[in-house]
């Protein structure tokens, strides 16, 4: 039997909207106090082995009034700006026939966790029977890893308290039978708690099946489970996935990367020009170069202490050794420095094995590179294009040749104002050639590798790396301009003056190559730290859906 659409219309005008039967149950006065009718959005049991606990969110219902934002901020006690509970758009379709979603994210409790990987100090751990990823706030020290690592932006630091926060499923709640904040205030229904299977999701992951322009399933196995009986449109986006904005610099590692790798490379770089020294030369040029190599790498460790929001507990660090490039950096740089300083201390003394010092010198820089390759796999681990193994490890290897040859400079500079000895004047003027051409070499090549990175402005796809070239041309770009301005002229311009012949009596030549000598370190020093600001801000961080910004 066949109904015409008048009675569609009516009948559909008798079924009761979510909020319209829940206001009417409590007319009735069916409901009881602690509101257990949203069992129906609960599991009915345990999860068995190879599932675990996952929401599950019906985008047909979801208007994004944000309730679930509003329900989570208030049970968690969160401050005015820190959610973990978020509302994003989609929109696309065509101009005559638009389409609109609304999204509700919060963690996914993946399979993978990258945040729990990540973290140095073991401050998250995931349920073996319910799957619930639970960050430990006491265990926490503020070093933001996982906000990093994540590629669903689901740790939020909160700088207050110095520690990273994130939704737990109200897992309290769901041990007593109740249902999570997000589930309980949605007035349509649109969140639930499911049971999922393990291999189930994981074989959604290889394919993809997660929501339009959200990063890759892959990458930790989300398990949120987003459902509809409608078909999206192939362009279906994030309203804001077409935004550029510059993200947080985190200027302590700026500093702590930057002078790390300048201690490395002067080590190597010297380690290197002392194997061709003898006598004199030798005794005069190694103990200058040990200490200024030192001081800039224990002044990178102090530097790291600021960008934690705990620092009181960083020896904590080392915890997350087995799985976290974090801890392996840390431990790896406190062998360096601590190598770094028995060499110093063997190095100072006039008596001293120069086999013995090889051997320190190599212990040195083993681990210094060791650090540095931690260093890379820190940002290679968070799949961010724009941090690919690729890209890292050539700026961080180039700026550890960069520096390092510009430290040395100032060694044999500082040898060479020695008026009573011929042979480190001498010294300068011999291996001062070499070290500028080297560093002409390095720092052009380095330039180069930055200037054609902007070739992905030409690329028609809004992808990561585009992002990341649109910053550089706008947003950043006067820090871009900076950075390619101090490079030229502290790697490029500086050498060559120094390759050229200065005529004057000796003492006004010393005065004129030490000054160019000091502005060539200082500019290669800022432009290196200009690089490193760029490498954080233009960053294009994954995320899931985002409203329009205004």
């Amino acid at each position: 039997m066949t109904t015409s659409l008048l009675e569609r219309l009516l009948a559909d005008q008798q079924d009761l909207s979510a909020v319209e039967r829940f206001a009417q149950a409590h007319e009735n006065g069916s409901i009881p106090a602690q509101a257990k009718h949203y069992q129906r959005l609960l599991p009915t049991s345990l999860p068995a082995v190879g599932q675990q606990y996952a929401f599950e969110v019906d985008l047909d219902r979801c208007s994004g009034c944000k309730a679930c934002v509003t329900a989570c901020h208030s049970l968690n006690g969160l401050d005015d700006t820190e959610t973990w509970r978020d509302v994003g758009l989609l929109i696309g379709g065509t101009a005559t026939k638009p389409v609109m979603q609304h999204v509700t994210t919060a963690c996914h409790h993946c399979l993978e966790p990258a945040c729990m990987t990540a973290c140095p100090v073991n401050a998250y751990e995931k349920n073996p029977l319910t799957g619930i990823v639970k960050h430990l706030d006491d265990q926490c020290f503020g070093c933001q890893y996982c906000v990093l690592a994540c590629p669903y932006d689901v740790p939020k630091y909160h700088s207050g308290k110095g520690i990273v926060r994130k939704c737990d499923m109200c897992s309290d709640r769901l041990s007593a039978g109740e249902a999570p904040a997000c589930v309980q205030s949605c007035p349509n229904e649109a969140i639930a708690i499911r049971i999922v299977d393990i291999r189930q999701v994981i074989e959604d992951s290889e394919a993809a099946v997660f929501l339009p322009a959200a990063p890759e399933p892959q990458i930790t196995h989300p398990t949120t489970t987003y459902k509809t009986n409608r078909v999206f449109p192939r362009n279906l986006l994030p309203a804001d996935y077409h935004s550029v904005n510059p993200q947080q610099p985190h200027w302590p590692l700026i500093v702590m990367l930057v002078l790390t790798q300048l201690s490395v490379g002067a080590f190597i770089v010297g380690g290197i020009l002392d194997l061709f020294l003898e006598g004199p030369s030798q005794s005069a040029f190694r103990p200058v170069q040990t200490i200024g190599a030192l001081a800039f790498g224990l002044l990178a460790l102090g530097a790291s202490v600021f960008h934690l929001g705990r620092p009181q507990y960083a020896f904590r660090a080392v915890l997350g050794l087995r799985h976290s490039w974090l801890s392996r950096e840390i431990v790896s740089f406190g062998g360096f420095a601590a190598a770094a300083c028995l060499f110093a201390a063997v190095a100072l003394k006039s008596d001293c094995s120069t086999q013995l010092l090889r051997v320190l010198g190599g212990a040195v820089a083993l681990l210094g590179v060791a650090g540095v390759f931690c260093s890379i796999m820190i940002y290679v681990f968070t799949q961010r294009e724009f941090w690919s193994f690729g890209q890292t490890a050539t700026k961080f290897v180039l700026t550890s040749a960069v520096l390092g040859i510009a430290a040395t400079w100032i060694t044999l500079w500082l040898i060479g104002t020695d008026s009573n000895s011929g042979s480190s004047r001498e010294l300068m003027d011999r291996a001062g050639r070499d070290l500028a051409r080297a560093l002409i070499a390095a720092a052009a090549m380095k330039l180069a590798f930055e200037v054609i990175f902007l070739r992905h402005l030409l690329g028609h796809r809004h992808a990561p790396l585009k992002r990341s070239a649109l910053l550089m041309r706008g947003a950043l770009s006067n820090q871009m301009l900076a950075r390619l301005t101090c490079g030229a002229l502290g790697g490029v311009v500086m050498p060559l003056m120094l390759l050229q012949p200065l005529d004057g009596a000796d003492a006004d030549v010393r005065v004129r190559q030490g000054a160019i000598v000091g502005l060539l370190f200082l500019a290669c020093l800022a432009g290196e730290l200009l690089e490193r600001y760029i490498f954080f801000a233009a960053v294009a961080a994954p995320r899931m859906p985002g409203a329009l910004r205004t």
